[in-house]
């Protein structure tokens, strides 16, 4: 018997929260799987990319987008969330602060950013990460209650949410698992989409190339 064609899918993912939350951290483990504490911090947007061998007839190709912390509700944040399917919302369990940011991230999300029409619109699949679990276990913060997260999650319209640490690789492959799982059955119930950049002829003004963004940071350290 011949094997089924090879099928590959191209996503966009966005990785939000507050400044210092540990998403860069987050990507790097999951795409290199190393760790510092001397990253500087990320200023505008950075990008990562990684290719899963999904099953044996799927590949998925990720676009991890790191959008920096203090690029919360600028013009800006509606042209790198363009096209994203999915996204991770990232907070710091040790700053109660940082958790008062999600919600305004999450709104920030369904108000500039939809899957696409083939798929129905509506909002993209978003996975909220409790980040730095690792010092929970230190003594720093406040235990997770996870009666309390699931029905946040409910309310506010998160597909799921993991406890996760960047230090420790705890529950980054899951929580990066369960939104591929997610976005990959979408694809499966509504049809594949072509993967595609921009069309030549898009002159729209929120349009950009992923090429144009690289890697930019300031003098600063710390987790971002």
């Amino acid at each position: 018997m011949s094997r089924p064609p090879t099928r590959e899918y191209l996503y966009k993912i966005l990785v939000v929260g507050d400044l210092g939350t540990g998403k860069t951290s987050i990507i790097r483990r999951y795409v290199h799987n190393i760790f510092s504490t001397n990253y500087k911090s990320t200023i505008g947007v950075d990008f990562a990319l990684k290719v899963i061998q999904w099953s044996p007839e799927i590949i998925v190709r990720l676009q991890l987008w790191d959008i920096a912390g203090q690029e919360r509700f600028g013009n800006m944040t509606r042209v790198y969330y363009k096209e994203a399917l999915g996204a991770f919302v990232v907070y710091d369990v040790t700053r109660p602060q940082t958790f008062e940011g999600v919600t305004k991230w999450k709104q920030d999300l369904d108000s500039k950013v939809a899957l696409p029409e083939p798929w129905g619109g509506g909002r993209i699949p978003v996975v909220l990460l409790a980040n730095k679990s690792d010092l929970l276990q230190e003594g720093h913060g406040q235990p997770i209650n996870q009666l309390e997260m699931d029905d946040f999650c409910r309310q506010n319209g998160f597909a799921s949410w993991f406890d996760t640490s960047a230090k420790d690789n705890s529950n980054i492959d899951e929580a990066a698992r369960y939104l591929i799982q997610t976005i990959v059955s979408l694809e499966e119930e509504h049809g594949s989409l072509v993967p595609h950049g921009l069309d030549d002829d898009d002159d729209d003004d929120d349009s950009i190339r992923l090429d144009q963004y690289k890697h930019r940071s300031n003098g600063g350290s710390g987790c971002c």
